[in-house]
């Protein structure tokens, strides 16, 4: 037994201990490469890596402590692991989700990089290739020193991101991207089977994501119709008729508007002329803002419409009439906000810019 337990301890400080520590291979105790971990998520993709912190010490690092040409842990102590909670891609090669102990090889000009499907050894060494899951290879950069090894993921973007191992004066990055739209669709599709399903929200912002990507249109209008079933309202039947304009369905769209509009609250009229301006419609929320003026004159906001109508026609004094109505009877939370516009109409200032 107590052999046993020299050996674990002596291959726990292999090439990055300091021997003068004190290091249990049954208590928790302090360590000399500390324990890290590193999380991103691309999309709805997290990627972790977890891994413990050799530091340099002083030490020659590249092709000494860490030989060339010979597989390496990546860290210290047990596997460098990395997780994908969805199926991607590294260097353009695919990979499927999972976790990985992640070994390198690395060289003077050109390092390989391991996803074995071993991720629970302690370093590399037993490290067997017949357990790889890919191997690609990466060029190393010079780097800005690094005492203390560290994963870094750079270059962040909507769909990729390039993660990077830098140590000493070396950096390694590698590329993982994901398919973004079929991950996302295969989580809407579980999360869907969940408590969620029963929410009219659910099911719209599905539908609103595929429509804001151009994609999957047949499974937007299932998913909104799947929404409207649950209750019928303004919001998803305004979605719905975003998705069959966006088909092509252009006189479906129009009637399913209009039945959306006569669902509408005086203030989600309001705010969808205020869309519709923002989209450069202008003459079309110019008549939201007057059928609404007229149906709801008690509400402040539906004058502040209204003086948007009278500024585009250049009527600035039933401008700021309109605007002033609005001021007296806002929330306290707006009111600020309104009194900047009724100035600005008093100066001739086009609002609707």
């Amino acid at each position: 037994m107590r052999n046993y337990r020299a050996f674990a301890l002596l291959l726990g400080l292999l090439f990055v201990a300091n021997l003068t520590e004190a290091q249990s291979t049954v208590l928790d105790l302090p360590r000399p490469s500390q324990h890290a971990t590193v999380m991103q998520r691309v999309g709805v993709t997290d990627i972790t890596i977890n891994y413990h912190r050799p530091l340099v010490g002083g030490r020659k690092v590249w092709d000494a402590l860490v030989p060339y040409g010979q597989v390496w842990r990546a860290g210290a102590n047990e596997n460098t692991t990395i997780t994908f909670t969805d199926p991607v891609t590294i260097e353009g090669k695919p990979l499927d989700r999972g976790t990985y102990g992640l070994h390198m090889i690395p060289a003077a000009d050109q390092w390989t990089l391991i996803f074995s499907k071993a991720s629970t050894a302690w370093g590399s060494f037993t490290y067997k290739e017949s357990e790889d899951a890919l191997r690609v290879q990466v060029k190393p950069q010079t780097s800005e020193f690094r005492e203390a090894l560290s994963y870094d993921f750079d270059q962040v973007k909507p769909d990729s991101t390039v993660a990077v191992m830098r140590w000493e004066k070396i950096a390694v990055p590698f590329n993982i991207a994901v398919n973004l739209n079929e991950s996302v669709q295969n989580s809407l599709h579980k999360q869907l089977r969940g408590l969620p399903q029963y929410t009219w929200e659910a099911w719209d912002d599905a539908a609103n994501y595929y429509l804001a990507q151009k994609v999957n249109l047949d499974e937007a209008l299932k998913d909104e119709e799947e929404s409207i079933k649950v209750e019928e309202r303004f919001d998803n039947l305004l979605t719905k008729s975003r998705i069959l304009d966006q088909m092509g369905r252009k006189d479906e769209g129009k009637a399913t508007l209009a039945k959306a509009l006569e669902k509408a609250s005086p203030l989600q009229l309001h705010l969808y002329a205020r869309q519709l301006q923002g989209d450069k419609h202008p003459d079309e929320a110019f008549a939201i803002f007057r059928a609404n003026y007229k149906k709801y004159p008690d509400q402040w906001f539906v004058h502040s419409g209204m003086a948007r109508v009278y500024t585009a026609q250049g009527d600035y004094d039933n401008a700021v009439k309109e605007m002033k109505l609005a001021a007296s009877s806002a929330p306290e939370q707006f009111r600020s906000n309104v009194q900047v516009l009724v100035r600005r109409l008093e100066n001739k200032e086009d609002i609707n810019k």
